[in-house]
């Protein structure tokens, strides 16, 4: 109700709006953050963000080399395949994502949501609709990727720790996907508690997987230091030279090395971009590479430890250890994503273009310490169904990759854009720089899409289920509103008539819900109509989500008084942020509205939408639209509005 997330309106709200980034640790500006506090931020870092791609070394370097697409174990493809994972790694990460993309943050946020609000924003932007509308599509496709990929991560980075100790003896065989599973149902279940007190360990833990992965590929390197040679570019060249359409489709193993590249940009809001850049530098950088190297020159004194490399690395005696270890980094790695989901969908619902769900704030300190039971359902479901049904991690690899090289390829395309409207940069220098990024995101897109039948047709689909709710609902509530826009009598001639007719007024404050920005609310319409009495007090609310991370609090409340008792207010609040009633009505005080909390009556209309032969949507989509209207969270728990002084008066619109 009161949302205002098209791509018009985001427009609107960037422009009219200057804000500062939100004042909670994390997100405020890098050179205000002491050296001490980077240095603690960048341990959070470690285990947040970089869990998922700091996991990648357990199954990368074993799926070059395993069929159906991996190659022999021999040197030239030992070398070959480590320069192209070293240079994946360079130029994505640590060029792209940390040097360039991180560059565009929104009011301090970052992530796929955020950069199609601030490409949507832009000037050329909004002289040229159409071609709003295609990148504001676009960045939903990436968003609805993202869903395929927060569901195989779990299941990849469990199982493959998991799979460890089949190294030791195939006896834990049979054991491997029971314990998985169970890991993974405990691990969703627990999202209820919140992960404040997990979090704490989030970092040590992952520091700790870090070292570990060094250690044990450092041994290796120093007896086999010829192994480092591969650093150079030129032995990537001539494997996919030698080996032709083979060698390219090798980069659907490769690109598993980069996973959790989006974790980066999305997560630069909590942590900022020296505390991120520093702990991939100083930590994970170095650790990802000794261990990719350590398992190389593994490979090359015995090639026929291709089985699995990473765990062939560790000594005998520590095996069970590591394996503990492994196991507590994929679970870190998939809370982070699960974490992530959950503050996605958020942003859709706020943004217009998902339909509200329970939000439950897990901490009374950390706005973003959210659980989301809807989302945490499907994901164990999913994640579940994906082990029970692949039921090993070199399976499971194949379904990975088309989603998240789908989102990098179009992360590549918002940023040309945003760096040639907004950055005002050149065509050659934004050019220049986003053909070399697509270079290697089409090239990985493009290798992982041989796997589509071999399962990656998993997470298309759910990104094509997604993104079909997502744009169903968004179209969907446009046409609503053009309808109850249409009917709508001007709050003027409603005034007018109030003062002409002087009607009964009865004690206390109505508050009237209200989901257009002009016009008559129909609830109180309706109301007036039938009970013929008016509070002596009426606040029309209108809660507009504005195409920011947040709204600074001096910003956020514009109150109108509109005569014969009646006012107008409309709260602004950002993407991340879940909107409260109460609280909005504490803050207009110092305007001058005194509300008494205990003689309030809220108004809300319910909407019952029934078939038509309007044009707008297919039928099949307003059937959708209509399923999902009727199972969306009701408003009252959504705007935290207290339940018993709601009265309800429903409406039939034809779609």
């Amino acid at each position: 109700m009161g949302r205002e997330g098209s791509p018009a309106a985001a427009t609107r709200a960037l422009e009219a709006r200057s804000p500062s980034p939100p004042a909670v640790p994390g997100s405020a500006p890098d050179h205000h953050r002491r050296r001490g506090d980077t240095w603690k931020l960048a341990l959070g870092a470690i285990g947040v963000v970089y869990g998922d791609i700091g996991t990648s070394p357990i199954y990368a370097i074993k799926e070059c080399f395993t069929p159906p697409h991996g190659v022999p174990a021999t040197p030239d493809n030992i070398f070959g395949i480590l320069s192209l994972v070293v240079w994946s790694i360079t130029v994505v990460v640590s060029l792209k994502y940390l040097l360039f993309v991180m560059r565009a943050d929104n009011a301090g946020e970052g992530g796929i949501v955020a950069l199609m609000a601030l490409v949507g924003s832009s000037e050329s932007a909004v002289s040229a609709r159409r071609r709003t509308m295609v990148l504001v599509t676009l960045g939903l496709v990436g968003a609805s990727l993202i869903s395929g990929e927060g569901v195989i991560t779990p299941a990849i980075s469990v199982l493959a720790a998991v799979e460890g100790l089949t190294v030791a003896t195939t006896a834990f065989s049979p054991m491997v996907v029971p314990m998985t599973c169970g890991i993974l149902i405990a691990l969703f279940l627990v999202q209820r508690r919140g992960t404040t007190g997990l979090g704490l360990l989030f970092g040590p833990l992952t520091l700790c997987w870090f070292i570990s992965i060094a250690a044990a590929g450092l041994p290796w390197i120093v007896r086999h230091p010829a192994v480092l040679y591969a650093v150079s570019p030129l032995y990537g060249l001539r494997f996919l030279l030698h080996h032709g359409r083979h060698g390219f489709l090798v980069l659907g193993s490769v690109v598993l090395c980069i996973t959790g590249c989006e974790a980066l940009y999305a997560d630069m809001g909590h942590f900022g971009r020296r505390a991120i850049r520093l702990a991939w530098y100083a930590c994970v950088f170095p650790a990802l590479l000794i261990s990719y190297f350590g398992q190389g020159a593994l490979l090359l004194e015995r090639p026929s430890a291709t089985s699995n490399p990473f765990f062939e690395t560790v000594p005998s005696g520590l095996l069970y250890p590591m394996v503990a270890i492994a196991t507590m980094a994929a679970v870190v790695a998939s809370q982070a994503l699960i974490s992530g989901a959950f503050s996605l969908a958020r942003q859709a619902v706020q943004l217009g273009y998902l339909p509200r769900v329970s939000i439950v704030h897990t901490s009374g300190k950390t706005e973003g310490q959210i659980f989301i039971p809807e989302v945490n359902g499907v994901l164990m479901i999913a994640c579940l169904a994906l082990v029970l049904g692949f039921r090993s991690s070199s399976d499971l690899a194949a379904a990975y990759g088309i989603a998240v090289t789908g989102t990098m390829s179009i992360t590549s395309v918002l940023f040309f854009f945003l760096a040639r409207d907004r950055w005002k940069w050149s065509l050659t220098k934004a050019g220049g720089l986003t053909l070399l990024f697509l270079a290697f995101d089409v090239s990985f897109f493009l290798a992982c899409s041989a796997k589509f039948t071999s399962g990656g047709w998993f997470p298309v689909a759910l990104a094509a289920a997604t993104f079909t709710v997502m744009q169903t609902w968004k179209r969907g509530r446009e046409l609503l509103a053009e309808r109850i826009g249409a009917a709508t009598l001007p709050l003027e001639l409603f005034l007018e008539d109030v003062a002409q007719t002087n009607p009964h007024r009865v004690k206390g404050t109505a508050i009237v819900m209200s989901s257009i920005s002009r016009g008559t609310p129909n609830v109180l319409l309706h109301h007036f109509k039938h009970n013929q009495v008016l509070h002596q007090q009426v606040v029309i609310l209108s809660i507009v989500t504005d195409a920011v991370p947040e709204v600074p609090e001096a910003e956020s409340i514009h109150l109108t008084k509109l005569g014969q008792g009646f006012w107008s207010l409309t709260a602004h609040y950002g993407f991340m942020e879940s909107p409260d009633v109460m609280e909005i009505l504490r803050r207009s005080r110092p305007a001058g509205l005194v509300v008494s909390e205990s003689n309030t009556s809220f108004y809300l209309g319910r909407e019952t939408l029934v078939g038509g032969r309007g044009r707008g949507m297919s039928e099949w989509r307003k059937r959708l639209f209509a399923y999902l209207s009727r199972n969306a969270r009701p408003a009252t728990d959504f705007f935290a509005i207290p339940p018993n002084r709601v009265v309800e008066m429903g409406a039939q619109i034809e779609l």
